[in-house]
């Protein structure tokens, strides 16, 4: 409840440090706003492309391990009985 409490106050605080005539600070959330996007856009990007290599490797396993099994059970039905 007191996390419910802080977080409402700290938003209406937000607010009214932007609007005009209190302290005035949009302008200056604007300017950090346009400085952080490319930022933000490069860490994400590059999070984007870590995820996508993981991804390709995950593939890539995968069909080793299904190769594989493919290889095993083609070598148990020569012929031979397992009991």
């Amino acid at each position: 409840m007191t996390a419910l409490l802080v977080g409402i106050g700290l938003i209406v605080v937000a607010v009214l440090m932007v609007l005009p005539g209190i302290l005035g600070w949009w302008n200056d959330v604007l300017a950090f706003l346009r400085g952080a996007l490319p930022v933000l856009a490069v860490l994400i990007g590059a999070l984007a492309v870590f995820i996508g290599i993981a991804d390709i490797k995950d593939k890539i396993e995968e069909q080793k391990e299904e190769e594989k099994e493919k290889a095993e059970n083609g070598q148990e039905g020569n012929g031979e009985k397992k009991d």
